[in-house]
């Protein structure tokens, strides 16, 4: 498994991490399973939010923990906090957020509940989910000073937030942020869409995020890429998908070259960006996490790289 480094430090962490978020339908054993499976793979690092299957993910995983043959020691354990359930919004794995909220008393409590659901002491890093638009920067800080200092939370991060956003927040930190979650993958390409169509008046050219991916660069903060063979935001996968005819032609052509499925080459293409971005796997099927694993051991040429993203749709200038 390819490694990358965690943030601006000279940590490795695995480019893959497994996504929790569909855990909430899992037994335990099942999910255990899954664990083990990822582990076995090179995986040991486990991304989550306190809002998947509004809490019961976070417990599913805590069970397995206990069947498991996995220990927690040889786990990098992350969560996110910060959205408030909208329950009539939310359903099964798909959990939406009436509002945010950066207080440091939510985030406290927040931290408290996410431990107590997992059965750990501690995590290993603790993301900021979404932007609030009433950042309270002074609770911020005070809440990420309490949780560091009593060792419940090792480093810190945030999902989704732009760059001004993020120069903001570190500017009242002691601590280094290390990472950004953002939705990335073949269907998902506006980061890099802008910086291919600079100085063009087309659409592609529109930048949405603010220089987000090249500020990532520049500042070492990992970028974990969330959902990343989606199509839009949740609607399903483009892998195996008959309105996506080209884009999956190319990747078997691609995945035959390499011995693997296709899964392993739509993983294999984000992890060949030079921004040494961190992958989020969101699956509890076992086979399915080893296909897309495998796309962390293999290198695919920049020529295949393109191929892909104009297989997706995409066009060059």
């Amino acid at each position: 498994m390819k490694k990358v480094n965690l943030g601006a430090t000279t940590l490795q962490i695995p480019a893959m991490a497994l996504g929790i978020m569909r855990m909430e339908a899992k037994s335990p054993k099942d999910a255990a399973t899954a664990i083990e499976t990822a582990y076995d793979a090179g995986i040991n690092f486990i991304d989550s939010a306190d809002i998947y299957g509004q809490g019961k993910s976070e417990e599913v995983f805590g069970e397995a923990l206990k069947l498991g043959n996995v220990k927690r020691e040889n786990l990098f354990i992350q969560s996110k906090a910060g959205i408030i359930i909208d329950p009539a919004r939310s359903h099964g794995s798909f959990v939406f957020g009436g509002r945010y909220e950066f207080t440091k008393e939510h985030l406290l409590e927040a931290v408290d509940g996410i431990l107590q659901r997992m059965h750990i002491d501690y995590l290993d890093s603790l993301l900021l989910h979404r932007p609030d638009a009433l950042m309270d920067l002074d609770g911020i800080k005070r809440a990420f000073d309490i949780l560091q200092a009593s060792g419940k939370v090792r480093f810190f991060g945030v999902s989704n937030f732009h760059p001004q956003q993020v120069a903001m927040l570190q500017a009242e930190l002691s601590q280094r942020l290390m990472f950004n979650q953002l939705q990335f993958g073949l269907m998902h390409t506006g980061m890099v869409d802008f910086g291919l169509n600079t100085n063009i008046s087309n659409s592609e050219g529109t930048d949405h995020d603010g220089g987000l991916l090249e500020y990532c660069r520049r500042q070492h903060i990992t970028i974990q890429t969330w959902s990343p063979f989606q199509y839009g935001n949740f609607e399903g996968t483009f892998i195996d998908n008959p309105d996506y005819p080209e884009l999956n032609a190319a990747l078997q052509k691609v995945a035959d070259k390499y011995g693997v499925g296709k899964n392993a080459i739509a993983a294999a293409w984000i992890l060949k960006h030079p921004a040494d971005m961190q992958m989020i796997i969101g699956t509890m099927n076992p086979a399915h996490i080893l296909d897309s694993a495998k796309g962390g051991e293999i290198e695919i040429t920049n020529q295949e790289w393109y191929d892909l993203y104009l297989a997706a749709g995409h066009k060059l200038p």
